[in-house]
């Protein structure tokens, strides 16, 4: 413990913010930026800033990649030379506007080159800029790239507002609202996903057939299966292919992602990846990163990695995105789903949190299952859900009740997710139905012992009719605002109508030498 009157030898000089405690390490050079004049960071942010910087020059980094996840759940953004990193710290970075008005193959969806005003804001027009500001404490180095760090980023409108389309800033809007009811989410993540291996030459190679345009991407590479698939969980299996879950393993625990364990799923190809249970924003910040890492590590080893639903080959087993989540008090840490009586599977605040999630399963799928392939996933005795019901610890239900013996309380797993989602959107969808549900005290009814011959209400059957659920919902409209939902919902509507206009090779087999 220092004495009383000393300083330790990386505090900033008083001149430069140091003067105490609470003081934010701000240097004078930073002072009158765009994140200081719009006060955008806490002390926390100001003291990791700080401590990036040290960190840049201590490895020597020579980049750094600024991004944000976009409504699609793809990380987007700029990498910045060393040198221009403290500009960016201190004043963010600009980005057209338009890269929030794009559909999944990079068509920009509205007329942005005619008198636009998208919630009430003419800044989309004309693809003006918005603003990239960097969140220090979520700075890691690429173990891929270790010349090259990276910052997720929230973005603003150049007069400092919050842009209403940042999916980040969304969710934490959201949780927020559970904090006014002294409440916290917890969430767990299992994530699947298929790697595969390239059919005829290296993955990355180019020609005009694979090249892309707005609205029309070309054509995927051809590939071959890495394992066999039919045999759940088989080691010998996992071990023929040991090089990459080292790979894995270190990519990811070089990140500080909360690995718990790298798994061999059912289909050929497919494996699965969970994350230790945590905080719901950290876990939407970790599901970013952990999909990026899977992806550059496998394109290191020469493999593909795709959070694609149901891939060609892949019909035995679509993969999914299970999301555990319960509520705790967000003063005391002390769980709220714990039941309190015998037999029971979980509280009354439970109960009505589930019910939440089952009374608005059709809108909220316009975000746990965002794309037209992750609807080819809902498929009767699949291990994925194709109604709405609950089941306790029954793996076909779209909410499986998880009471594990001794622990201190039970948890909900929504089963119904694909792991493309956009996973702030999700996690969102997930405070807005189970929010309605405490706040009406809502009650799912029995438990189903046979989800896939139950009499429940099916899920939607396609993008199209999630969307449509989606533009409906009251509840949506009322927590999120018309605004963000007339925004998504355009966004999945143009998408939804590309591929409803595209001749697929279905209808060139069924038809062409018939008719």
């Amino acid at each position: 413990m220092r004495e009383s009157g000393t300083r330790s030898s990386d505090e900033r000089p008083v001149a430069a913010g140091g003067a105490g405690a609470g003081a934010r390490p701000l240097l004078a050079g930073d002072r009158g930026g765009f994140v200081d004049r719009h006060d955008l960071w806490s002390d926390e942010q100001y003291a990791a800033a700080a401590q990036l910087r040290r960190v840049v020059d201590e490895l020597g980094l020579e980049m750094v990649r600024v991004c944000f996840t976009d409504q699609h759940g793809v990380l987007r953004g700029k990498t910045l030379t060393r040198a221009a990193l403290p500009g960016a710290l201190r004043s963010g970075i600009s980005a057209p506007s338009s890269l929030l008005l794009k559909d999944t193959a990079g068509r920009t969806t509205y007329p942005v080159f005619e008198a636009l005003a998208l919630d009430g804001h003419a800044g989309f027009s004309g693809a003006g800029d918005v603003v990239l500001v960097p969140d220090p404490t979520t700075f890691r180095v690429l173990p891929w790239s270790p010349r090259t760090g990276l910052l997720l980023a929230d973005l603003r409108y150049p007069d400092g507002r919050a842009v209403p389309f940042c999916t980040r800033t969304l969710l934490r809007s959201q949780l927020a609202r559970l904090g006014e009811h002294d409440l916290a989410l917890t969430v767990g993540t299992e994530l699947e996903f298929h790697v595969l291996a390239p059919a005829d030459g290296p993955l990355d190679a180019l020609d005009a057939d694979r090249t892309s345009r707005p609205g029309r991407p070309g054509a995927a590479a051809a590939v071959r299966p890495t394992t066999p698939g039919a045999q759940l969980l088989k080691a010998d299996t996992l071990d023929a292919v040991d090089g990459l879950v080292e790979e894995l393993h270190r990519g990811l625990t070089l990140l500080d992602l909360p690995l718990r364990s790298i798994e061999l799923e059912f289909g050929p190809s497919q494996f699965e990846i969970t994350l230790d249970a945590g905080d719901a924003a950290k876990v939407a910040d970790d599901v970013v990163l952990c999909r990026t890492a899977v992806k550059q590590v496998c394109r290191r080893q020469g493999l593909h990695a795709t959070f694609m639903s149901r891939p060609l080959g892949a019909d035995t087993a679509s993969a999914g995105w299970h999301l555990h989540q319960s509520l705790r008090r967000a003063a005391t840490a002390e769980p709220v789903f714990a039941a309190t009586g015998p037999g029971e599977p979980l509280s009354a605040t439970g109960m009505a949190w589930m019910a939440g999630l089952l009374e608005h399963a059709a809108a909220a799928t316009a975000f746990t299952t965002p794309t037209v392939n992750g609807y080819k996933r809902y498929l009767p005795h699949s291990l994925a859900p194709d109604r709405v019901l609950w089941g306790r610890d029954n793996r076909g239900a779209m909410v499986r009740v998880v009471t594990p013996p001794g622990a201190a309380g039970g948890h909900l797993e929504n089963r119904c997710g694909e792991p493309a989602a956009n996973p702030y959107l999700y996690i969102l969808s997930q405070v807005v139905c189970g929010l309605d549900g405490v706040g009406r005290g809502l009650v799912p009814g029995p438990p189903s012992d046979s989800p896939y011959a139950d009499g429940a209400p099916r899920l939607p059957g396609t993008l199209g009719e999630a969307v449509a659920a989606l533009e409906a919902s009251t509840v949506f409209r009322r927590a999120l605002g018309d605004a963000v939902v007339d925004w998504y919902a355009h966004l999945k509507r143009a998408e939804f109508a590309r591929y409803l206009a595209e001749v697929s090779d279905w209808e060139q087999r069924e038809y062409f030498d018939l008719l």
